[in-house]
């Protein structure tokens, strides 16, 4: 197992000598084996390990038990190792995290799996960034790979999709991709290795899990080897998904935007073949939107009709307030109204009122030592003469809670802020210094302290403001 793991790192380049290698840890079996399996192979491949682990209190005395295994294992089993050599490689660090993903997913309005999938990769890309580790290695394998392309293929999807995981994405990394959870279990029997056991897996409630216990044995059993070879196909898949993908990153690159407002020469999409035109307005509505998450295939269909139809002002309405519309030889990716605009002004305190297409609620109390969020924050009320919001500005900055100071640009995009709300989210400044930013958080310089007195703010969008 440790050379077929190996192999894929030296296929793939997976880490670069001189590295340095983030490995997430939930406890279970496969991030226990990936974790070992790296600090085994760490001087042969010349990198830098350090491990993280992301609490998501979701199942209680579970997640903490998680997460004290998880801190004893790598104590124990990932210390300073003497090399034949006698020079001694460093003990692996551990960076611990948590957050409440239900709290998250309720007030997102998204999934419990979402909101802790978004949560997670946050919390670790953040971790990478601090310690300076240009690689997220996480333990997902050739089982994971076979469930995701089923649950792909029974639902309906296009070469993205029955494509799987890919071993690298950005800075993230699948070094076990190749690796089936046969093999895991025996590596982690043969270094007499313990892991903790979700209770969740055990479930035939999620899809996924049905798809794991029945439907993957049954294919197994049918077909020897049905894992491999299913990873052979999401490779050569994925080889022909990146070429689609190469094709329509050339005609997207035709368009230029300007203030949220996108305009491409249509003639180029009208001619291109399907999957390479539907890939190039893919391309072009994550320009707009800052991410395509939101895009079905019907907004695509109906965007390459325009680009092919004769009517020269013909227009689809798109999520996020915007509209796909022909102009005589143009296509233009415009907002349907535009953004509600945030006027400056005071905040009461306390109150609540309708600033643009936000709500901004504030309450008085002592502060109890609640966790920071970025939409709902506690600000130090003896440092607080009045408070003031306003859109942002050229030239400002924030430095949030443990984290360096940057621009708030910079935070806004790093933080994956739709462009379409960056110049409107409320900046709230007191005195001529910013205090927070909502979707970013406050700044330290107005933290209070438990048990004081405190401002209470929350921010949500107002009723219909970007649908």
């Amino acid at each position: 197992m440790l050379k077929s793991m190996e192999d894929l790192i030296r296929a793939l380049a997976l880490i670069p000598p001189g590295s340095h290698v983030l490995c997430a840890v939930s406890g279970g079996a496969d991030s226990v084996c990936l974790l070992h399996a790296l600090y085994q192979l760490r001087d042969k491949l010349d990198f830098t390990l350090s491990a993280a682990h992301f609490d998501h209190r979701l199942r209680g005395e579970e997640s903490q038990r998680d997460a004290a295994f998880v801190a004893q294992f790598v104590s124990l089993c990932c210390g300073p190792h003497r090399l034949p050599d006698g020079r001694v490689l460093p003990a692996i660090p551990l960076y611990s995290g948590a957050g409440d993903v239900a709290e998250t997913a309720r007030r997102r309005g998204i999934g419990l799996e979402q909101a802790g999938r978004e949560m997670r990769y946050d919390f670790l890309r953040q971790v990478a960034r601090d310690i300076g580790a240009g690689r997220i290695a996480t333990a997902h394998n050739a089982d994971d790979n076979a469930e995701t392309i089923l649950f792909h293929l029974a639902r309906g999807s296009g070469l993205r999709g029955l494509g799987g995981i890919p071993p690298v994405r950005g800075e993230l990394i699948r070094p076990l991709l190749t690796t089936t959870r046969r093999e895991i279990l025996d590596y982690l029997a043969h270094h007499s290795l313990p892991h903790m056991e979700d209770s969740s897996n055990d479930s035939d409630d999620y899809a996924r899990n049905r798809i794991r216990h029945q439907v993957i044995p049954v294919l197994e059993e049918l077909y020897p080897g049905f894992l491999a070879r299913t990873a052979d196909t999401a490779s050569l898949l994925r080889a022909d998904e990146s070429c689609l993908n190469r094709l329509a990153e050339h005609i997207a690159g035709q368009a230029t935007l300007e203030e949220g407002q996108l305009s491409i020469p249509a003639a180029p999409l009208a001619q291109a073949p399907d999957p390479v035109a539907t890939r190039a307005l893919r391309l072009l509505l994550g320009r707009v939107w800052g991410g395509d998450q939101d895009c079905g295939s019907a907004h695509l269909w109906a965007m390459l009709q325009l680009c092919r139809g004769e009517a020269p002002s013909a227009q689809v309405h798109l999520p996020h307030g915007y509209t796909a519309r022909r102009e005589y030889q143009l296509l233009r990716l415009v907002p349907r109204l535009g953004p509600i605009p945030l006027e400056a002004g005071p905040v009461p305190l306390p109150g609540r009122e309708i600033r643009g297409p936000w709500t901004v609620t504030c309450a008085a109390g002592p502060y109890g030592g609640q966790p920071q969020g970025p939409w709902d924050f506690w600000l130090d009320r003896s440092a607080l003469s009045a408070l003031q919001v306003r859109p942002r500005r050229t030239g400002d900055r924030l430095t949030p809670p443990g984290r360096l100071g940057k621009t708030v640009k910079k935070w806004m995009i790093e933080e994956k802020v739709p462009r379409f709300q960056r110049d409107v989210l409320p900046v709230f400044e007191s005195g001529g210094r910013l205090v927070a930013v909502a979707g970013l958080g406050p700044d330290r310089a107005f933290l209070p302290q438990a048990g004081r007195p405190a401002w209470h703010i929350t921010v949500s969008p107002a009723e219909g403001a970007f649908t």
